[in-house]
C-alpha cells in the first residue's frame, strides 16, 4: 500500500496579497525574514505613536532581516477611510515609512482576508480571535508560523526588549530569523 505524501503544512508563505497599487505579492518573497504584521489606520488616536515607533523599529532590524507588513483596515470607527493612494501619501509623507504598505482589507467577519484568518487561528485576543481595533500585531517566524500576538495598546517598542524577539534575530541559533507583522 502507497503511502500518501506529507501535507505541506500550511503558512505566512502559502499567500498571495495585493499590495497598495493592486498588485499582488507572494508572501513567500519574506521566507527567512522577521515578520511583524500590523493592521494600520490613518485617523485613530494611537496612529502617531505606532507609526513613529514601527519606523524606529524597522530601521533598528531592517538589516537583520525585519520587515514590517501593514494593512490598513478600515473596520474600527471607520478611521481608515481613505483610498490606497492617499494612505501610502499620508504614511511615506508624514512619518516617512519605508516598509510595505498593503492594500485595505477586513480582518474580521464574513470578509475577513485569508491572511488574516490564518494569522488569528489558535491566537486568540480578549475575547476570542477576532481583532479588538486598530494596531494589533503579530509575530511570525521564519517558518511563516503566527508565534504571538500583541494587543493594539502594545507599542511596537515593548515587542523588541522581548527576549524572545532577540532571540529571533541571532544568527548563531537554530531557530533563524523570524518575522513580525504588525496589523495596520
Amino acid at each position: 500500500m502507497a503511502s500518501q505524501p506529507a501535507k505541506e503544512q500550511q503558512s505566512i508563505y502559502n499567500f498571495t496579497v495585493k499590495d497598495a497599487k493592486g498588485n499582488d505579492v507572494d508572501l513567500s518573497t519574506y521566507k527567512g525574514k522577521v515578520l511583524l504584521i500590523v493592521n494600520v489606520a490613518s485617523k485613530c488616536g494611537m496612529t502617531n505613536s505606532n507609526y513613529t515607533e514601527l519606523n524606529q523599529l524597522y530601521e533598528k532590524y531592517k538589516e537583520q532581516g525585519l520587515e514590517i507588513l501593514a494593512f490598513p483596515c478600515n473596520q474600527f470607527g471607520e478611521e481608515e477611510p481613505g483610498s490606497n493612494d492617499q494612505i501610502v501619501e499620508f504614511v511615506c509623507t508624514r512619518f516617512k515609512s519605508e516598509f510595505p504598505i498593503f492594500d485595505k482589507i477586513e480582518v474580521n467577519g464574513e470578509n475577513t482576508a485569508p491572511v488574516y484568518k490564518f494569522l488569528k487561528t489558535g491566537k486568540w485576543g480578549i475575547i476570542g480571535d477576532d481583532i479588538q481595533w486598530n494596531f494589533a500585531k503579530f509575530l511570525v517566524d521564519k517558518d511563516g508560523q503566527a508565534v504571538d500576538r500583541y494587543y493594539p495598546t502594545t507599542s511596537p517598542l515593548t515587542v523588541e526588549v522581548k527576549p524572545s524577539l532577540q532571540f529571533m534575530f541571532d544568527s548563531q541559533s537554530s531557530v533563524g530569523l523570524c518575522c513580525l507583522i504588525v496589523l495596520l
